[in-house]
């Protein structure tokens, strides 16, 4: 693993200070996906566990996808705009800058220290302790060690949500990111009390129905360059609302285009009420998506991005094969 520049503690040191603090609110990122909310639910079962005490925020209200909703602590999560405690150390996972924290800016703001725990890289750092390594397959890893450095009697609730931010942004251990450190984190997890069997039921195997049809309609959209190098396709607005879909019902949309073989990099395009969001997926170590991502408007990891289009749904449709077409060939697959 390697530190940012901005990094300016360990994961050790920063368990010292924070067992020097009484009060924690701990927040991750907009839209929060099973690694944010893994990551700063574990680290506040962690704290609990020693005597502190700590509150989890989220960004926006009611933010929490169905299938994340089982983590312990998930239904006790409180909507920044709502929180009026007091705020001894604020600690940010899995995000990068304070501009993802939306309405939690202010809360940071009135902490007396600030932590971010992260495994994206930024140019800028956002706290006064920051540890952020882009090569840790997930902020769940980086939130397991600090978790053990806590604690030596790990909490099986923090366990079982260090478990779930890991397998959610590994894909189940699948992508490139598994790495040999990642399954022994995962042993060590399942040793301390999740439950893999349960958490992957959870997580993966209750999918709406409404979220079968959706995929029945982004199936017929799928289009493929003429080499196979690259897939698209696309949910619209009226979609959503012909079968009452939600966000979360498109989640598993962009794997199964990354599934089709030969595709190198998978691209899904959800049309909102507010815009159009799109979700990048490599198959391979040759593209970095992440890349295509920031050009766009938007940013994530070398093997997983997404971005905001800024244009509609068919200006998407349209604009995204030439994109894409460019990053296959800057990656020397053409």
């Amino acid at each position: 693993m390697t530190a940012t520049p901005q990094t300016n503690i360990t994961l050790e040191a920063m368990a010292e200070r924070m067992k020097g603090c009484d009060d924690f609110v701990l927040c991750g990122h907009v839209n929060p996906d099973g690694d944010c909310l893994g990551s700063q639910l574990a680290l506040m079962h962690a704290l609990r566990a020693i005597g502190k005490r700590a509150v989890c925020v989220l960004v926006e209200p009611d933010s929490i996808d169905a299938g994340l909703r089982f983590l312990p602590g998930a239904a006790d999560m409180v909507a920044a705009q709502d929180f009026e405690g007091h705020v001894g150390a604020f600690v940010a996972c899995d995000v990068p800058t304070t501009a993802r924290i939306g309405a939690a800016s202010s809360i940071q703001a009135r902490a007396d220290v600030r932590f971010t725990v992260d495994h994206h890289a930024a140019d800028v750092s956002m706290a006064d302790f920051n540890y952020v390594d882009p090569d840790a397959p997930a902020c769940g890893m980086l939130a397991w060690e600090l978790v053990k450095s806590l604690t030596a009697d790990v909490p099986a609730d923090a366990a079982t949500c260090c478990y779930t931010a890991l397998m959610t942004d590994t894909g189940r251990f699948q992508y490139q990111n598994t790495t040999p450190d990642a399954l022994r984190a995962a042993c060590e997890m399942v040793e301390a009390g999740a439950d893999p069997a349960r958490i992957s039921s959870e997580v993966y195997q209750s999918r709406s129905f409404a979220s079968l049809m959706i995929e029945k309609e982004m199936l017929g959209n799928v289009v493929r360059s003429e080499d196979g190098l690259w897939a698209l396709s696309y949910l619209r607005k009226s979609d959503f609302d012909r079968y009452g879909a939600v966000k979360a019902d498109a989640e598993p949309m962009v794997d199964i285009v990354r599934s089709i073989a030969g595709v190198r990099v998978a691209c899904m395009l959800r049309e909102q009420a507010d815009g159009v969001r799109g979700s990048l997926r490599a198959k391979g170590d040759e593209v970095d998506v992440s890349a295509l991502a920031r050009h766009i408007g938007g940013g994530g990891h070398r093997a997983a991005a997404g971005f905001t289009f800024d244009g509609t749904i068919d200006e998407a449709i349209a604009a995204l094969p030439g994109f894409l077409d460019e990053l296959v060939e800057k990656a020397g697959l053409r």
